[in-house]
């Protein structure tokens, strides 16, 4: 954490953000938007984590885009490169629902779970992050 105790977060999309549609990008899950705008207005920095590539991935950054919610990068830590060689995405926090312990829920009709941001969001009220 930071010393004005904001965090960087890193985000998935496909079954975090949206529902598993992929290649097409999937229903929004309900509670996304307004917890990630509610960490984007504490000063909170949002990375998209996604195995997206190519139109796919500007496909899920359109998503942010058109929801008004700044991404502060896309699959990597900007800052980073100052302190470490490694690919492997720096984090405060990982919201994804393949992490272990990231609450989920399931949908009627969907296969796979999504992330339950009622829960997550609870969770980041509850540390005092939100």
């Amino acid at each position: 954490m930071s010393k004005d105790n904001s965090m960087i977060i890193a985000v998935d999309f496909d079954g975090t953000c949206v529902e598993h549609d992929y290649p097409a990008v999937g229903m929004e899950v309900e509670g996304a938007v307004e917890t990630l705008r509610a960490l984007q207005s504490k000063g909170h920095r949002l990375i998209l984590f996604t195995m997206r590539s190519g139109m796919k991935l500007e496909a899920a950054v359109k998503w942010f885009k058109d929801r008004k919610i700044e991404l502060w990068a896309i699959n990597k830590n900007p800052e980073q490169a100052e302190w470490t060689e490694s690919p492997k995405v720096y984090a405060d926090i990982y919201i994804d629902d393949s992490a272990l312990g990231c609450p989920i829920m399931f949908i009627d009709g969907v296969r796979r779970p999504v992330v339950c941001w009622a829960k997550v969001r609870q969770k980041l009220e509850y540390d005092r992050i939100l």
